[in-house]
């Protein structure tokens, strides 16, 4: 297999060309546009110089090498004549199909995905991104590592004559299989401590930012929170969650967190091996899918968040969509085009400061809609539970008797199994009379 190291590409800054197949899979709106145009970020992401770029028209995938044979033999004369040293395709190649390729070419040959890995890779800041990058790309390399010998099928056979490069085949797999569960392992342990770790959060309600790479999801956090989060205009600038509290003004906050981007076909290796970091999306009460409406692709870049989210099992997560760098939009009725294909959508500028006092205002109505009114029958002793009521409540009417104390509020119904565990009786729409015992 061949391997592709960034920080390598940085330092020789390697000439690449790009190449795309569109199918008639192909949205309209890309083919008609420039469709190279994201490969053309993930490359300069990665320290590539691109040099060239080829594209092709077909009903289906050639099985040896993806792009028809005329094709292969136009790749080769732009590779000479331009002195490339990779060609990056822009669609996910198979390992016969990689091997094929670089063999007619004389060059490495690289795909999309494998590009993406890498770029995470140089990313990667805490011990737990690299662990979670380290597992992507081993599950990414290890049916590659199964196909790479098969030319050696001829040395099969019994104990004794099997052949050198199939006996180190199997070691190389057995130690890529026991790293990668030696990973799954570690994650796991992180997964249940950043769960324990999120739910010690139920009394604060959370938001998570969520949107397309480069959407500017840590702009608007620094001006929601002044968290100083990077935000460079670079593809996934962020890969590790960052979490800071959102003063309203007025009074009240939650915990706002930012998460790693999201691209058109994101590997799925990466969704996997990245549930640790986005435990936050996964438990929020609601998610801001932050999108760059000046970006023409803007549409289909909501649909391959709303994918991923999907894939999460986050579909049917509370969302407003929010219609980012509206400053930069000069056609109006783009806007209208997103926000229609949403319920709930606002427009702002994070680098302006637009809309910023009417999303805190939507942010906090759409919480609202999670609280619930109920009346609460607690002993008139019970201090602590009391003060939870007046932390965590809107405190409509108190009524004492002897012995009870009787209030009606409004509160999140995330808070209601906690009173139930300190002992209350809760009376409600949705609860009657509910009781248990500390």
């Amino acid at each position: 297999m061949t391997h592709f190291t960034v920080n390598d590409s940085i330092k020789r800054r390697e000439r690449a060309i790009l190449v795309g197949v569109l199918n008639p899979e192909t949205p309209e709106t890309l083919a008609a546009d420039d469709p190279l145009d994201e490969l053309r970020g993930l490359a300069k992401t990665a320290g590539l110089v691109v040099v060239g770029s080829l594209i092709q028209k077909r009903q289906r995938p050639d099985v040896a090498t993806y792009i028809g044979s005329g094709k292969v033999e136009e790749l080769k004369q732009k590779v000479e004549v331009n002195s490339a040293d990779v060609v990056v395709f822009d669609n996910d190649l198979a390992p016969s199909q990689t091997r094929n390729l670089e063999k007619a070419l004389g060059v490495k040959v690289i795909d999309r995905t494998e590009v993406i890995l890498d770029i995470f890779a140089t990313r990667a800041r805490t011990h737990e991104a690299h662990l979670q990058v380290e597992l992507a790309q081993l599950e990414y390399a290890l049916p590659r590592l199964k196909r790479m010998w098969t030319h050696l099928s001829r040395y099969k056979g019994g104990i004794g004559v099997r052949g050198p490069g199939e006996k180190q085949l199997e070691e190389d797999r057995r130690l890529v299989e026991h790293r990668i569960r030696d990973l799954k392992q570690k994650l796991a342990k992180i997964q249940a401590r950043k769960e324990r770790e999120v739910a010690s959060r139920g009394d604060v309600a959370t938001v998570s930012l969520v949107g397309y790479t480069n959407a500017g999801k840590s702009t608007l956090m620094n001006a929601l929170t002044d968290a100083g989060v990077e935000a460079e205009d670079k593809l996934f600038a962020t890969l590790d969650t960052r979490t800071r509290r959102w003063h309203f003004r007025g009074g009240g906050q939650v915990l706002l967190s930012d998460t790693v981007g999201f691209i058109r076909n994101l590997p799925h290796t990466l969704v996997a091996s990245f549930k640790a970091t986005l435990e936050e999306t996964r438990r929020a009460d609601l998610l801001l899918h932050v999108v760059d409406a000046s970006d023409p692709e803007a549409e289909h870049q909501v649909e391959a968040v709303e994918a991923v989210l999907a894939e999460l099992g986050l579909a049917e997560r509370p969302v407003l969509l929010v219609l980012n760098k509206a400053d930069r939009v000069t056609d109006r009725s783009v806007l209208d085009v997103l926000s229609a294909r949403a319920g709930q959508s606002i427009v702002i500028s994070a680098a302006t400061g637009q809309g910023l006092n009417a999303l805190e205002a939507k942010v906090r109505a759409l919480l609202a809609e999670g609280d619930t009114e109920i009346e609460v029958c607690l002993p008139v002793t019970d201090g602590r539970l009391l003060a939870f009521l007046r932390q965590h409540a809107a405190i409509r009417d108190e009524a004492t008797d002897e012995t009870q104390l009787r209030v009606r509020c409004r509160i999140a119904r995330r808070h209601l199994a906690a009173l139930a565990e300190q002992g209350a009786l809760i009376q409600s729409d949705a609860t009657a009379a509910v009781a248990a015992s500390a």
